[in-house]
């Protein structure tokens, strides 16, 4: 009888009348995957079971009680037993009556791979649906840009021409019904005249994945265009994505402001100062002549795509400081630094600038003045000293900090000779006495200052 019960379920309790488990059997399969449940002996049912469990053990015992022997007390239930590890061990259940002294078999089936494949499909669901979610808010901004941008575009099959997608600006353009757009070769839309090169067009689009503009005609009304084709792949399908160019200017404020940007250009790039357009990060974007002469570049290589703190200052501080103030507060002005030129010598300049964060490319604008000639010449024996806190922090970035810890040296050395001998009354005897000098090494500082002329003999 117990073979049998082994071969039948994986798991089989013998319970008495008070649902205490009086023996149990595991079949061979199962005693490595369930491990040893000999404890459950002597143990109630509802004992060994989770909390949300009990109830339906409750039920089915109730139920076998009041139905005795028939059939219908067998019905299937799942409960959860605890285990070590925090993990739960899901059974089904049937009670079979055995007809001695009101004891019941529970005949169990192990739903833990039921339930690992449930879990796996479970996540697998969600993940889907992560996925779906994911996809419908790129769609969503893909068409957002797709409908908000000013010129025409045209999504076609690369092999038929076959238009899959459009957005406002084309179908305005072309001057169709939206439903009359879609399926129909992008070859319709174009006079006779224009079809042969724009199959020529598209076809080097295929093998080269972009082509030249190519200036073609609607045979809506006859609208002169430029077409520009790029390859892109889809889901294995090659797809071209159409741009219809407007030649000339669509409305007045564009004429207007084609006719102002010229001027505006011209006069950017004769300015006498330097002038480079960068991203947010400082890349160049563009620069004027006179940015490239300050530079002294060998040959004709080119500033555009190089940072600019390869030039600028004596390490990248300097574009970081830059860079930071124009986010924090928009403008920069009289900013002191140097700037190194293509043969590495260093030139003291002064940046103003400007960060435009909400243009239709977010750059920073840098106007950079030549002031090496207000500075006097770097040469400590015959520059003049200065004078003040001030004169010393605006040393800051033009010089090395041991220059800079030297001329607060030499300016405290010099005003306490100074005030030395307006104390003494230029008696230089006591003066160096009160500075704690011997006379010879006074004398070799006021040479060294100019404070008075040495060729007097000294008042002692």
């Amino acid at each position: 009888m117990a073979s049998v019960v082994a071969a039948a379920a994986d798991l089989a309790l013998v319970l008495d009348s008070q649902g205490v488990i009086r023996d149990l059997s595991l079949s061979s399969g199962q005693a490595n995957e369930l491990g040893d449940l000999r404890s459950w002996v002597g143990r109630r049912w509802i004992d060994t079971v989770t909390v949300e469990s009990r109830p339906k053990i409750s039920s089915m015992l109730a139920g076998a009680a009041a139905e005795g022997e028939t059939p219908a007390g067998r019905v299937e239930r799942q409960v959860n037993h605890p285990l070590a590890g925090g993990q739960e061990l899901p059974v089904s259940y049937s009670l079979v009556p055995m007809g001695h002294q009101g004891r019941l078999l529970a005949l169990g089936r192990n739903l833990s791979a039921v339930a690992a494949v449930q879990q796996r499909l479970v996540d697998a669901q969600q993940s889907m649906e992560r996925d779906y979610l994911r996809l419908r808010h790129t769609e969503a901004r893909y068409r957002l840009l797709f409908e908000a941008v000013d010129e025409s575009l045209l999504v076609v099959d690369a092999v038929s021409l076959t238009v899959f997608e459009y957005n406002a600006a084309a179908a305005r353009m072309l001057g169709e019904p939206s439903k009359r757009i879609l399926g129909r070769s992008v070859i319709e839309f174009l006079t006779i005249e224009s079809q042969a090169g724009a199959y020529a067009m598209f076809s080097q689009a295929r093998s080269a994945g972009r082509a030249d503009e190519l200036s073609v005609q609607l045979i809506n009304g006859g609208t002169e265009l430029k077409l520009a084709a790029s390859l892109f792949k889809q889901d294995s399908t090659s797809l071209l994505l159409l741009r219809l160019l407007q030649q000339g200017p669509a409305t007045s404020q564009g004429a207007t402001a084609a006719a102002e940007a010229p001027s505006l250009l011209s006069v950017v790039g004769a300015m006498p100062d330097a002038f480079v357009l960068t991203d947010m990060q400082g890349r160049i974007l563009s620069a004027n002549p006179a940015f490239v002469e300050m530079l002294q570049l060998p040959g004709n290589e080119s500033v555009v795509g190089q940072s600019l703190d390869r030039w600028l200052g004596r390490s990248s501080v300097d574009l970081n400081v830059l860079i930071s103030n124009l986010r924090q507060h928009g403008v920069l002005r009289l900013f002191p630094t140097t700037l190194r030129s293509g043969y590495g010598e260093p030139g003291a300049i002064e940046i103003s600038a400007v960060s435009v964060p909400d243009g239709p490319r977010p750059c920073l604008g840098f106007s950079i003045r030549d002031v090496t000639r207000r500075l006097p010449a770097d040469n400590r024996a015959n520059r003049q000293l200065p004078r003040s806190a001030d004169q010393l922090t605006g040393l800051v970035g033009r010089l090395p900090l041991k220059d800079i810890v030297g001329e607060t040296t030499d300016l405290i050395e010099r005003l306490c000779i100074e005030a030395a001998l307006e104390l003494t009354r230029d008696n230089r005897a006591s003066a160096a006495e009160m500075l704690g000098l011997s006379r010879q090494s006074l004398y070799v500082k006021l040479r060294r200052y100019g404070i008075q002329d040495m060729g007097a003999e000294p008042n002692d």
